[in-house]
């Protein structure tokens, strides 16, 4: 047996075009879409990713702003930036790029960031508003992980769903993400004992833990469903998963790959969020101009 790949490719063009659409009608109501990145960080793999979003976003018509405060900023330095960015009427979305510099702890800088312009679901009030199930911008790689079950098919409605990995990026809103789908979720962590007793029972199994290969063919039901979340560089500079693409794919009934599987569609999600955004800062008319 062979798993069906889930690319997230198709997805992810798909909706940029949507994202294109809706970023032109935007503009035309006088509220062309701006995404601000806050970067702090020398790390070129950072500042790449960085870079492709901004490409992503000028394809779709949104304009997007890198500010660099330097890998030497403070926590006072970086709040600044985005104190200024949240009352700035022409910036929609505003995301705050990790890593951060030594000593200065995302937490404390997060909440700065207006739950409109959010994009990335980071933020304490997003991420309550999320737990709700109250209106808001969920993080973009959760959302991605329940968009390309989707876009193949995949209904979660009492399915059992295993989460390895309880980040509030990926592991914790994804999990009530899958609830809010009526599926049943178990979250496991690096502290779980016996982590293949309970990954194995899963209809559904999501790998978000950012260890290299923890999940091995001996985790995987013969047939599951596995969403690999993972995006860990290698010494040769190879971007892989968590999941270990050797074996794996021999259980599995379908499998994310990496790259192509979740991140394009997190990167398209952000986008998406950015014109979600401009389009609220336009009026309740604006928000109704279709898909």
């Amino acid at each position: 047996m062979t798993a069906d790949v889930l690319s997230g490719t198709e997805l992810a063009a798909a909706l940029h075009a949507r994202t294109a659409r809706r970023a032109a009608g935007s503009a035309e109501r006088g509220h062309p879409p701006r995404l601000v990145v806050v970067l702090a960080t020398g790390e070129e793999s950072t500042a790449w990713y960085v870079r492709s979003i901004a490409r992503a976003a000028g394809r779709v018509g949104i304009d997007c702003t890198v500010v660099d405060v330097g890998a030497a900023a403070t926590t006072e330095e970086i709040r600044a930036v985005l104190d200024r960015l949240a009352v700035d009427d022409a910036v929609h979305g505003i995301i705050l790029q990790t890593p951060l510099p030594p000593g200065v702890e995302v937490a404390d800088l997060v909440g700065s960031i207006p739950p409109g312009k959010d994009v990335d679901g980071a933020g304490p009030q997003s991420l309550g508003r999320l737990v709700c199930g109250w209106p808001g911008f969920a993080p973009a790689t959760a959302r991605a992980v329940v968009e390309v079950l989707d876009h193949a098919g995949h209904d979660l409605a009492g399915r059992h769903v295993v989460v390895v990995g309880r980040s509030t990026v990926v592991g914790k809103p994804l999990a009530h993400l899958l609830l809010d789908r009526d599926a049943t979720v178990t979250v496991c962590h690096s502290r779980t004992k016996s982590l293949a007793e309970h990954t194995r029972t899963a209809d559904v199994l999501v790998a978000a833990a950012g260890r290299i290969g923890l999940i091995t063919a001996d985790h995987v039901r013969p047939g599951a469903i596995v969403v690999d979340v993972g995006t860990n560089s290698t010494l040769d500079g190879r971007l892989v998963g968590d999941v270990d693409a050797r074996t794996v794919p021999g259980v599995a009934g379908a499998l994310t790959p990496v790259p192509g599987g979740v991140g394009p569609v997190t990167t398209a999600l952000l986008l998406e969020h950015t014109v979600t955004a401009a389009l609220a800062a336009a009026g309740p008319s604006a928000t109704q101009e279709g898909p």
